[in-house]
């Protein structure tokens, strides 16, 4: 296991396995980390012959008032799992941001102002700082791996954007660092959130195409739970993020919901055919 906490020795190290024809595989992270970012790193290692993950809790996409401070830290639990990279990000003076306008606004990006510039930014250089032939990130930040997809097109940059399977625990819950805010009774409560997706699965998988008669019985069962507050429940296109009236072709069906001190997100993407229904939960 190799540390590194520099960026020029992060660079050589790049540099270094590139010119010896190594594949670098990268893995973005806030560190925390548990069985869904543990199964990035396998898929990594699996796709390519080196593995990168960077431990970072980047200032950038955290919004005022919400929960830099408190994120979870634990450099020596997180080291104990996965060879870590620590970088030194933002040099003083730091001024340059980069957004990826449109996909930065809806879902999400209408409740964490600057949140997706900050992650953008990010990514864009640790992509310069590790040179990675693909970058794996989890489906469940949804409109973020779809984003950084844009990202990568419109610059053009080199990186191959892997998307992986939402890990869920064993009653539905989407694992996430944030659940290490949930008491034992929001913990759970916060299965609400697949629950209503399930609900929605079972309506699509009977004919359902209305998007307002999917969200409506999704946010139902989202109201009934005691404390659970809804941020969004939205159908939108997959690759444009644009609302649905009617879903059709690639859609995704998102929400997300606040559980005590946890905000915490959940989505299905869902394919219609002429003769087919495929459901990604």
């Amino acid at each position: 296991m190799k540390t590194v906490t520099r960026v020029a020795e992060m660079q050589l190290a790049a540099a270094g396995a590139g010119g010896m024809g190594r594949r670098i595989g990268f893995v973005p992270t806030m560190g925390a980390l548990h069985e869904g970012h543990l199964s990035l790193v396998r898929a990594a290692r699996q796709r390519t012959d080196l593995t990168v993950v960077s431990i970072f809790v980047n200032p950038a996409q955290f919004g005022p008032g919400e929960d830099y401070r408190g994120y979870p830290r634990d450099l020596g639990a997180d080291s104990a799992l996965l060879i870590r990279e620590g970088v030194d990000i933002y040099p003083p003076g730091f001024q340059t941001s980069v957004s990826v306008e449109e996909f930065s606004e809806p879902l999400c990006g209408r409740f964490r102002p600057g949140h997706f510039r900050g992650v953008a930014t990010v990514v864009l250089k640790l992509f310069n700082i590790v040179s990675p032939d693909a970058a794996f990130f989890g489906r469940k930040d949804a409109q973020q791996s779809i984003l950084i997809q844009r990202l990568v097109r419109d610059l053009n940059l080199p990186v191959e954007v892997v998307v992986c399977p939402i890990v869920r625990e064993s009653d539905g819950l989407a694992m996430s660092s944030r659940n290490a805010y949930l008491s034992a009774e929001e913990r759970a409560a916060a299965t609400v959130l697949h629950r209503s997706l399930e609900r929605a699965r079972e309506l699509l998988l009977a004919g359902e195409r209305r998007a307002g008669i999917l969200i409506g019985e999704m946010r139902k069962l989202v109201e009934a739970e005691p404390g659970a507050r809804v941020d969004y429940i939205e159908a939108v296109d997959a690759a444009t993020l644009a609302p649905l009236a009617l879903l059709s072709g690639r859609a995704l069906l998102a929400l997300a919901v606040w559980i005590g001190a946890a905000r915490l997100i959940d989505n299905m993407f869902i394919e219609i055919g002429a003769e087919h229904v495929t459901l990604e939960l």
